[in-house]
């Protein structure tokens, strides 16, 4: 068996860079003497995830990989040897490996990277960073008065998604070390506020006596001073003009900027070319007032601003961003886009329906056991997850359909949404709840400390699916959050794949859910069979942790009983 650094966390990345340095090896720079044309060294391993691969390897190199790296597709000895030996920071430990028709085929060492990810209760797993990496402010343009404030009953369900968008991201870069402000400020009385705090939203709220008018005062003397100011207001020749545009001329004085000159003289890139000029109403000086008071409440130097919104209002954003920086605001701008959702209701009555759908559904399965404060909340949880799982799951750049009428229904039952994931979570909640009566009656001891555990036991497939595809790549899922504020190709958009949580704990739960039918956990009370019992228990408490870390970005508390 070989050696593990249990000081550093393994990782799967790690793992793959390492593999592929000790394939590569030397042969790598003398192409004259076997060697073929050196392939791409994040395409030389890929790591197996299906059960069924799981059974004969973990990490494969394909054949035509080999091929590629060695002109006769035979792996020197030397360098499998290499492969076989490997060790270092976060690297997995090797068991073995070979030469099948597929290519090279690695083993891990499951019993050492079940002791070191276990044993210390896989802290170093569930992504939480203690470095500072910034400042970044989350716009959601759904929120801000325009010219009235969002109601329960006028908000879409397309821009509820954008309020869910903004609320998920800020969690997650949240755990990868920013500080994050959200924009705007809801003043406390706003009708808005109950509904997003039923779905878990803690959205940023001021007395419903406070205002920003200092703020919007020094916006507009920002922008009366702009280089960027037109001196003489452009009027449309003929054609039909749209309402923006009579409003403007009927404003002949009004403050108007030239958004075009803005990012084509400061050089920003992926903005519409139509821009064009806009006048600068006062709903806009109240939205950049907003970013401003944002940016002051941030206490590092460096600032992004994350603009989350819909497709339908992009160019109105847009126009906001350039607005913004015409002020005199440097501070980096990327816009979160979102397609439109198909739907036929809006949140207070789609909210109301599902709300009534669970209650519905957990009253066909617990009968009258369901009242009271309890059963209460947790259909609030079951609502609020349903509801976020339907919007979230969905790659933000794809539309979403919904069906919010009774006929369609919600999914309640099978590994299709929130509601099955709050269920698996519970069910780890009620396995722990048993283990410790039968602690309590002397039927099972006390789990020992890790390190005095044999972690051989654990030889069911389905618990190193569970450590190999959840527990061990969770942190790097979370890690990609704080990667991808680079905008694509220079421009002004962001990728951010906010469906990856949603979509990792549904996998989890089908996969944990086959694993908890399949095995008894709490066996007999036989001495020689604790050790066993005590493994797996090590690995479901770290599998508990990490949903309740996932369900955390998506401000889902866990549900303890069902």
């Amino acid at each position: 068996m070989e050696a593990v650094e249990e000081t550093c966390p393994l990782r799967i990345t790690a793992t793959v860079q390492a593999l592929s340095s000790a394939l590569r090896g030397e042969h790598v720079s003398r192409p004259g003497k076997g060697v073929g044309m050196f392939p791409n060294p994040e395409k030389l391993w890929f790591k197996e995830s299906s059960a069924k691969n799981l059974r004969n390897r973990d990490f494969l190199s394909p054949s035509t990989m080999i091929n590629t790296l060695y002109a006769d597709g035979q792996v020197p000895p030397a360098v499998l040897s290499r492969v076989l030996s490997l060790r270092g920071p976060g690297v997995l430990p090797v068991a073995d490996g070979e030469m099948m028709s597929e290519g090279l085929r690695v083993r891990v060492d499951h019993a050492a990277a079940f002791k070191a990810v276990l044993s210390g209760g896989a802290v170093d797993y569930l992504g939480l960073s203690s470095h500072t990496k910034g400042c970044v402010v989350i716009n959601c343009p759904a929120l801000h008065p325009k010219p009235s404030p969002p109601t329960p009953d006028s908000l879409t369900i397309g821009q509820l998604r954008t309020v869910l968008l903004s609320d998920h991201m800020g969690a997650l870069l949240k755990r990868q070390g920013f500080a994050v402000s959200y924009c705007p400020t809801l003043p406390e009385d706003s009708e808005i506020l109950p509904l997003l705090r039923a779905l878990g939203i803690d959205w940023p709220a001021a007395a419903a006596n406070w205002t920003n008018e200092e703020r919007e005062k020094k916006m507009q003397e920002a922008l009366e001073s702009s280089p960027y100011r037109e001196k003489e207001m452009r009027r449309s020749s003929g054609g039909r003009k749209s309402e923006e545009q009579q409003e403007e001329e009927e404003e002949g004085g009004a403050l108007r900027i030239n958004l075009t000159r803005v990012f084509q003289e400061e050089g920003l890139l992926g903005y519409d070319p139509s821009l064009g000029t806009c006048t600068v109403h006062r709903d806009r000086v109240s939205h950049l007032a907003q970013l401003d008071q944002s940016v002051a409440d941030c206490t590092v130097t460096m600032v992004t601003t994350l603009h989350v919104t819909s497709c339908q209002d992009e160019f109105r954003q847009q126009q906001i961003a350039m607005l913004w920086r015409a002020s005199g605001a440097a501070y980096t701008q990327i816009l979160f886009i979102c397609p439109v959702v198909h739907e036929h209701a809006f949140v207070a009555d789609s909210c109301r329906l599902r709300r009534g759908q669970m209650k519905e559904a957990s009253e066909m399965k617990y009968g009258n056991q369901v009242e009271g404060q309890t059963w209460s909340d947790i259909i609030k949880v079951m609502t609020s997850a349903t509801v976020r799982f339907e919007l979230l799951s969905t790659v933000h750049t794809s539309p979403v359909t919904l069906d919010v009428q009774r006929e369609g229904g919600v999914p309640t039952k099978g590994p299709r949404g929130g509601a099955f994931v709050m269920y698996n979570c519970a069910r780890l909640h009620t396995l722990f709840d048993s283990y410790e009566r039968g602690v309590e009656k002397g039927l099972y001891p006390e789990i020992p400390e890790g390190s005095q555990l044999d972690f051989s036991a654990l030889k069911e497939e389905g618990e190193w699916l569970l450590l190999f595809n959840y527990i061990i790549p969770f942190s790097e899922l979370l890690d990609q959050s704080g990667q991808v504020l680079d905008c694509e190709e220079g421009g002004a958009r962001v990728n951010i794949k906010t469906e990856q949580i949603c979509r990792f704990l549904v996998t989890l739960s089908k996969d944990f859910s086959s694993y908890y039918n399949r095995v008894h956990v709490l066996g007999e009370p036989l001495p020689h069979l604790f050790n066993q019992m005590f493994c797996r228990l090590y690995l479901l408490k770290a599998l508990r942790e990490l949903y309740h870390s996932a369900l955390d970005t998506l401000h889902l508390p866990p549900i303890r009983q069902l």
